[in-house]
């Protein structure tokens, strides 16, 4: 009996024939299945590498392609999930990753190969949608992550919020656990891990610094995405489900109220973490 993740699979590969062909100059109808007589589609690059975006000519926010090397390894070494290549969890792991990278490094909207320029929009906990311009100004941790007692977006630029994060978790890992339906409208369960190797240093809600001793262990989060891919398996929109204090209380866990070393008050109006 055929498995429902390989039903997906043929689904994800017949449409694949909508799109292998230019189609500004040739009209393609919707395949339900290849004939013995024709090629199987050629996916994108972008479901079956995950990294291929980094391989882009594009506009790179530091001036070049990311190394994503490290993280890569942690992920191989850590992840708890082991998917058979071109399966429909590892396809969607692989966009997933390759939108991780072109979101948080690629500054030109029009150089994103993952998305659906003309619809994209993300939201969280079901909220608002952003739009793919509004992610650009912020950052990626900004889009994700609500003013709390350990941290506020309203005081932490893009590059600052990032280098708060990566800072204190230099690897943070990402996989796709399960896979609960295929396009166009994919719904997954997520993990994102990491080592909080150094101190936190943010600034909160109430515009106070806050630093968190580094404890040296892991980061671990889990949620919920569900995303609208069209028929070149662009995302149109992604809605994320997920804890966004559970890294902050993880944090803290270890050491309890001990890990918060520091808090000011009040932090300069506007002032990025450092």
């Amino acid at each position: 009996m055929m498995t429902a993740t390989k039903s997906w699979f043929i689904v994800l590969k017949s449409s694949a024939c909508l799109f292998i062909s230019d189609l500004k100059s040739q009209a393609l109808p919707f395949c339900t299945m290849a004939s013995t007589e024709e090629a199987t589609p050629a996916l994108p690059d972008y479901v079956t590498d995950e990294n291929a975006v980094t391989k882009d000519k594009a506009k790179w926010r530091y001036g070049r392609a990311p190394d994503y090397s490290k993280t890569r390894k942690i992920w191989a070494e850590s992840k708890k999930s082991n998917h058979t290549a071109g399966s429909l969890p590892d396809l969607i792991e692989k966009l997933v990753k390759n939108w991780e990278v072109e979101a948080s490094f690629k500054v030109d909207l029009a150089d994103w190969r993952t998305v659906d320029r003309e619809t994209y929009c993300f939201s969280v906990n079901g909220g608002p949608p952003q739009t793919g311009q509004h992610m650009l100004e912020v950052g990626t941790y900004n889009a994700l992550i609500q003013s709390n007692e350990f941290y506020c977006p309203a005081h932490s630029t893009f590059e600052d919020s990032h280098k708060t994060f990566k800072r204190m978790m230099p690897t943070f890992a990402w996989e796709v656990l399960e896979v609960y339906s295929g396009p166009p409208v994919a719904a997954f369960r997520w993990r994102h891990w990491g080592t909080f190797k150094e101190n936190y240093k943010g600034v909160n809600g109430k515009g106070e610094k806050v630093t968190m001793k580094a404890h040296g262990g892991t980061i671990d989060i889990e949620g919920i995405a569900v995303a609208t891919l069209n028929e070149k398996l662009q995302i149109k929109k992604v809605d994320i489900w997920f804890d966004p204090m559970a890294m902050f209380h993880q944090m803290k866990e270890v050491l309890g109220d001990e890990s918060v070393k520091e808090i000011v008050h009040p932090a300069a109006q506007g002032e990025a973490s450092a």
